[in-house]
């Protein structure tokens, strides 16, 4: 029967509600001997539990020839596991059936900064503690495998011609590279780079970062925090006993961004009918002290869907997109700021001089004391939205987690939210985002087009 509910719980995908207010000051904080950050919210409203293991070890520690590695490294945990003491070996399906038979939900991502393995399980001591064993064995007692990795390869690669002719994602790959050219946020996998990549090359991706001392583990669930502690002592039973890595590996860089980069603009052929515009340029850090004046100032730009000035300006006085929009993207190291649309192939040149025209006034102008105090009501009323089950606020946790920020972060959003001004944002947009220095993609513009 438990494992039924729990069946009809996951396949729902059912939490309830929280109160973040009450909830955030009883997070619980400690760090295990190996050097690995927890965070733990207990929430005892249905008998579940969810966990987010975050690893310094995204695509940001590549190697340019071998863009794409971390992605495998991640997908082949679950393809196998070494004997291990009086533990047989398993093999993907063995450890897939014994998932579904717990009844326990597992994801896993890869981004360019970590890689992350997520669990939703039954909060029943047994269930948890097999489902917190057998991810300890996937993460430090993998089978890399060449027969399996060739497959998965094979399959990467074909996703990836797949994307190859797809104009977004054209688009999206060469304003990486130009915002990002000596850099591994600007580096993207290719057929050559994933082919050239063997098992030896995964050892050693695995060897030197997913180590204890890189991860951090969140937990929100119906746990009392010495139950709490055991999982993670049961999520970290196969580690190695390993030297503890600096206190902030997260906060270690591979190399440094320049940011404010030569602009590079590029128009791109392709027989698509709607032309993809892309803006972009090297923004900020996750730990940038004007995050929240960014966070307002880029509603009223072109975040906040319809009642943003960019769709004023494109979609409601011109018709030339259906949407349009901007965003910051904060990174362990300056994420970009991008601003994007689509529209008909011959609109391309109208389009691409308004969104510069309607950035600029809002660059020397700032927003307006109405536009002002509608952001900060839709961004204060729509709060709550972000936090409203067990799952979205573990992915908050999360990124609390990994980039090290307040643990009252939620507690005080909406207030600093309140006190942005619209000199703060004039200030601050200025500081970061310069129209000279943003570079321009267009993918299937009209003939002859130059950017």
């Amino acid at each position: 029967m438990k494992f039924l509910f729990a069946s009809l719980m996951l396949a729902l995908g059912l939490s309830q509600p929280l109160s973040v207010a009450a909830r955030s000051a009883d997070i619980r904080e400690w760090t295990t001997p190996s050097g690995t950050r927890v965070l733990f919210l207990s929430a005892r409203e249905i008998p579940m539990v969810d966990v987010s293991i975050d690893v310094d070890a995204g695509n940001r520690w590549e190697r340019s020839d071998r863009a794409g590695i971390a992605g495998l490294v991640s997908g082949m945990l679950s393809k196998g596991v070494r004997a291990s003491g009086q533990m047989p070996a398993m093999t993907e399906t063995e450890i897939s059936e014994t998932f579904a038979e717990l009844a326990v939900q597992r994801g896993g991502s890869v981004s360019l900064d970590r890689a992350t393995i997520s669990l939703r399980m039954l909060s029943d001591p047994d269930v948890r503690e097999k489902a917190a064993r057998l991810i300890s064995r996937m993460i430090f007692d993998p089978v890399f495998d060449r027969e399996i990795l060739e497959r998965e390869k094979k399959r990467s690669i074909a996703g990836l011609r797949e994307s190859m002719t797809q104009p977004q994602s054209i688009a999206t790959k060469a304003l990486w590279r130009a915002v990002y050219p000596d850099h591994p946020y600007g580096a993207a996998a290719t057929p050559e780079s994933l082919e050239s990549i063997g098992p030896a090359d995964l050892v050693e991706f695995h060897r030197r970062y997913w180590q204890p001392n890189r991860m951090r583990v969140t937990i929100v669930g119906a746990l009392t925090e010495p139950q709490a502690r055991d999982l993670v002592a049961q999520l970290f039973a196969s580690a190695p006993v390993a030297q503890v890595a600096p206190s902030n590996p997260s906060r270690s860089h591979p190399a440094p961004i320049t940011l404010k980069p030569k602009a590079q603009r590029q128009a791109i052929a392709h027989p698509a009918t709607q032309s993809h515009l892309w803006w972009g340029m090297p923004g900020i850090a996750r730990d940038d002290p004007d995050f929240f004046a960014l966070t307002v100032g880029n509603y009223i730009l072109g975040g906040g869907g319809f009642v943003s000035r960019l769709t004023e300006e494109i979609r409601e006085k011109r018709g030339l997109s259906y949407s349009v929009f901007s965003a910051f993207q904060p990174l362990a190291q300056p994420g970009p700021f991008m601003i994007s649309l689509q529209t008909q192939g011959a609109k391309a040149p109208e389009a691409l001089a308004v969104v510069e025209q309607t950035l600029k006034k809002f660059l020397q102008e700032g927003p307006s004391e109405k536009e002002l105090k509608a952001a900060k009501q839709n961004l204060i009323g729509g709060f709550a939205l972000r936090l409203d089950t067990n799952r979205k606020l573990l992915d908050n946790l999360a990124q609390i987690n990994f980039y090290d920020m307040p643990l009252d972060y939620l507690d005080t959003w909406t207030s600093k939210v309140q006190q942005v001004t619209r000199e703060d944002i004039r200030r601050v947009m200025n500081r970061v985002v310069t129209p000279e220095h943003l570079s321009v993609v267009v993918v299937a513009g009209p003939e002859g087009f130059k950017p």
